[in-house]
């Protein structure tokens, strides 16, 4: 509705002259008094009638044009009738301007939204940053990579980590400022360690989100694991193999000479001899399932295992060669824990209980314990399972603990070899509690056995931490 004030001043321009015309024409008594104040009195009503249609027309008119200037969808022109002729030809060429904006509109929409599907859907990681360096968007690859959520893309520890990297903070701040490309590659330290190439692609004209700066990332973590590793293992085999290949030299040749016709040597060296080749075998099993560890310990898991039947199962397994040692287990029925790898879970508890048993007390007791916890000393204050195995024998020096999952580190390598162990089963579980973005905590006292516990983290969307042992 008009306003009255600009009704009654748009009629009286409108009914200013017939008004002027009649009192003219009263005054040189052209016309009597009483028709000329009943042609007044029209005249003043058709000026308001004709005010109020008009300002009605051109606030309509108004607003229409805004909700257009606004590229509002669906914009119409609701005018009254009868419309004034003066405002038909406006309408019509306001009409078909709200149509054309209005395909404008969704045409800008499909194109953004085909940006953000090329986007998302690429396979390599992709960070749109602000003109501050701010986070705006990461597509699928990317939240993979860093664990973010697609509300929340700049939520990530491992994403401020690399943002906070010197290398790619340079990088960010000189592609900004000189308007063009650049790269880099850097070595991101957690949760694991992994190889980045960076290409920073500054944009001319922003994105409809406002991003300034594309990082496309090529994770190089494993083209890197695969050089490392092929260099590790001749390395390793070398040094590891030398010995009992040298043992079982020694006694061919001696099986060859002098002790050919000896039986009672002979059978007492191919015994020898078969163990040399069984802990040959061993190490390289070993070496070849760390190495595969290692190669994907940067991709973390995403399956699903109940932890207590995978206990249960290794224990049953292992329990004939426990050399007349007990093992107790205190573990609920079932316990499903995500994400985890179930092969690795199984392998890690194998590992802590060969170990336990290698080195506890001969005949004595290994207690396994399973449960889950919401946090505890030393480890994280949110939801997890906590693995703990323990053992009766003479336990480890302070000084020793740090290295114990160092490869091939023996607290007492005569010992360790005669039992069989390679020196790498507490690598590999390390390398698997890394993978899985938990902790592993050797707990010793010299005298009173050791305890090992592994914790791992039960959310889908829990943050990652660097993992080392205490």
């Amino acid at each position: 509705m008009p306003p009255p004030g600009r009704l009654i001043r748009t009629a009286l321009v409108i009914g200013a002259v017939p008004m002027l015309v009649q009192a003219a024409l009263l005054a040189a008594e052209e016309v009597a008094l009483p028709l000329a104040l009943a042609a007044m009195a029209v005249l003043a009503l058709m000026s308001l009638a004709l005010a109020w249609f008009w300002l009605l027309n051109i606030q309509r008119l108004l607003a229409a044009l805004r909700a257009a200037a606004a590229e509002e969808a669906g914009v119409s022109v609701p005018f009254l009738a009868p419309r004034l002729p003066a405002v038909r030809e406006i309408e019509e060429a306001l009409t078909r301007l709200a149509r054309s904006l209005q395909a404008r509109a969704e045409l800008v929409m499909r194109l953004r939204a085909a940006d953000e599907a090329i986007v998302e859907n690429l396979p390599d990681p992709l960070i749109v940053l602000s003109a501050e360096g701010t986070p705006l968007r990461a597509n699928a690859a990317a939240r993979r990579l860093f664990g973010l959520s697609r509300s929340d893309p700049a939520g990530g520890g491992d994403l401020a980590a690399l943002l906070r990297h010197p290398t790619l903070a340079a990088l960010v701040d000189r592609a900004l400022a000189e308007g063009r490309p650049g790269s880099a590659e850097l070595r991101l330290p957690v949760p694991v360690e992994r190889d980045l190439l960076v290409q920073a692609v500054p944009m001319e004209l922003p994105l409809g989100d406002g991003g300034r700066l594309v990082l496309m990332l090529s994770d190089r973590t494993e083209a890197r694991a695969i050089e490392r590793m092929r260099a590790d293992f001749v390395a390793n085999a070398s040094h590891e193999l030398r010995s009992p290949l040298a043992s079982l030299i020694g006694f061919i040749e001696t099986l060859q000479g002098p002790a050919a016709e000896d039986a009672e040597a002979r059978q007492r060296f191919l015994a020898i001899m078969a163990g040399q080749a069984q802990r040959m075998k061993a190490l390289i099993d070993d070496l070849l399932s760390l190495s595969r560890i290692e190669l994907m310990e940067h991709l973390p898991p995403t399956g699903r295992a109940d932890a207590a039947a995978l206990l249960r199962a290794e224990v049953a397994a292992i329990e004939p060669l426990a050399r007349g040692a007990r093992i107790l287990i205190e573990a609920p029925e079932s316990l499903p824990i995500s994400p985890v790898d179930p092969g690795q879970l199984a392998q890690v508890i194998r590992n802590l209980l060969d170990n336990a048993l290698r080195h506890g007390r001969p005949g004595g007791e290994v207690r396994v314990s399973l449960a889950r916890i919401e946090g505890g000393p030393r480890l994280p204050a949110r939801p997890g399972v906590l693995l703990t195995v323990q053992d009766d024998g003479p336990g480890i020096p302070r000084e020793h603990i740090p290295r114990l999952t160092e490869r091939f580190y023996r607290v007492d390598a005569g010992r360790a070899r005669s039992t069989g162990g390679t020196g790498l089963g507490l690598a590999i579980v390390k390398h698997i509690v890394n993978r899985h973005r938990g902790q592993l905590l050797i707990e010793s006292e010299v005298g009173h056995g050791a305890c090992f516990k592994v914790w791992l983290p039960t959310e889908e969307a829990a943050p990652a931490q660097r993992l080392l042992p205490a």
